[in-house]
């Protein structure tokens, strides 16, 4: 078989969050965010683990574009720590934060790497939850004046942001779940934090606009598609119900200005919401939040199968036995991408899509000559290029692929037990050692292809 290659320019990099890499929490003016307050809670964090000093990719940030300079990317997305801008979330900005990103950016463009910052990646300032964080209204200006002060310094070399990064994740793990920051179990401080999320987005991407009009602007959606575990009503339509509050609750705004009426009145009958009528939603919100993207994100890891269990309420089906799983458990399925992006397009017609996220977790041991070989890794990746090689020919507007992630890091309320990175970062001196996936990931960006098996 010949080679999968992929059409010129297209891009290709590596993508992490300040959050989970930079540490230096507290130095040159940061302010705390509400994962450092999080992670300090007892039993938060799986391991026990914060990310006080996480990979240290602050100070450590030219060996780290070193990395993907050598891997022959040309493209790196990162996020820019809102508390290290606005240590309180809101006033003037400090200048030490600044200055980083300043240079971060700088030193990428040297470097022949596009930079691809996303404004916010989890980490809001404690300041502002104390006001009520994405539960309270305030908090989406706040996000748009804070996005100011950012463009305004960075606009004349960045000309791509990302708005925000699977609010999803944010709102539901973070509001409902209790098991991301800041910790709440509320399934209706869930859905308004949502809400504002989605409005701090629609704010934020008219300020982009106003500040450097050039620039594109996109936001970064977490895409899981949903398929029910036989044919039977029951489980399809649990299927359904999986795809509005997981996909559909975070597109349909953003493309339809509307929120899905199926799921509003599934909220209602799970008694999250009092009744059909949006409290948290105002006049204008859905014109802004529906405003015109330049590109969509999609963070792909798995599908979700789904069943009605014996009580009628959907429930998930794990289909492949543990063995067969990532270490986060998740299912290998890179048919999943294809699907889902010809689902996107389908209902949603983007203009351009860039994956944002895609990756595994495996702990694979070093061998004693310092190598780490990880054949699971890579068979993940090289499936799931394959399935966007062939959602592509199919006419899905895909336009950069960017693996999670650069090396590992701190994985949220896991802390640092589930290893993503095509690096390893040594426990200690934070030294970052290439798996062998880095290996094959580079050969694959210096292609512009995938081959078919190893040479």
């Amino acid at each position: 078989m010949c080679p999968l290659i992929f059409p010129d320019g297209f891009t290709w990099g590596v993508a992490t969050s300040a959050q989970q890499i930079e540490g230096a929490v507290g130095q040159d003016g940061r302010g705390e965010s509400i994962w450092d307050r999080f992670a300090a809670g007892p039993g938060n964090i799986e391991d026990g683990t914060v990310p006080t000093v996480a990979c240290d990719s602050y100070h450590r940030w030219r060996d780290d574009i070193k990395l993907m300079r050598d891997m022959g990317l040309n493209a790196y997305r990162f996020s820019v720590a809102w508390p290290r801008i606005q240590p309180t979330g809101q006033g003037p900005a400090n200048a030490a934060g600044l200055d980083y990103y300043d240079a971060l950016v700088d030193g990428l463009l040297e470097a022949g790497l596009e930079p691809f910052p996303t404004l916010y990646h989890w980490d809001l300032p404690q300041a502002l939850q104390d006001r009520g964080g994405w539960t309270s209204r305030e908090t989406a200006a706040r996000l748009a004046d804070y996005a100011a002060l950012v463009v305004a310094r960075l606009g004349d070399r960045v000309k791509r942001w990302v708005t925000l990064n699977e609010p999803w994740c944010a709102a539901h793990l973070g509001h409902q779940e209790g098991c991301h920051a800041p910790g709440l179990k509320n399934p209706m401080a869930a859905l308004t934090a949502a809400h504002h999320l989605l409005l701090g987005h629609g704010l934020a991407a008219g300020v982009i606009r106003d500040t450097a009009p050039a620039a594109e602007v996109g936001i970064v959606n977490i895409m899981c598609p949903a398929e029910g575990r036989t044919g039977a009503a029951a489980d399809l339509d649990a299927a359904r119900w999986f795809d509005g509050f997981f996909n559909r609750w975070y597109m349909d705004p953003l493309f339809t200005g509307n929120y899905p009426q199926d799921v509003v009145a599934d909220r209602v009958a799970a008694g999250d919401l009092p009744g059909p009528e949006l409290s948290f939603v105002r006049p204008g919100d859905m014109e802004l939040v529906a405003a015109p993207l330049d590109f969509l994100g999609i963070n792909y890891y798995s599908r979700s199968v789904m069943e009605a269990g014996p009580d009628g309420q959907p429930r998930a089906h794990l289909p492949v036995p543990e063995e067969e799983r990532t270490d986060m458990g998740w299912e290998v399925y890179p048919e999943g991408l294809r699907r889902g992006l010809l689902n996107v397009l389908r209902r949603y017609n983007p203009a351009r899509i860039y994956i944002m996220e895609n990756g595994a977790a495996y702990d694979d041991p070093a061998l004693p000559d310092g190598s780490i070989p990880d054949p699971r890794r890579v068979d993940y990746l090289r499936g799931h290029l394959t399935a966007l090689h062939q959602a592509m020919a199919e006419g899905v507007p895909v336009a950069g692929y960017f693996c999670w992630s650069l090396m590992d890091n701190f994985e949220w309320g896991l802390g640092f037990a589930k290893k993503f990175g095509l690096h390893a970062v040594e426990e200690g001196t934070l030294r970052r050692i290439p798996r062998d996936s880095a290996r094959w990931y580079a050969r694959v960006a210096r292609a512009n292809a995938v081959e078919d098996q190893e040479a």
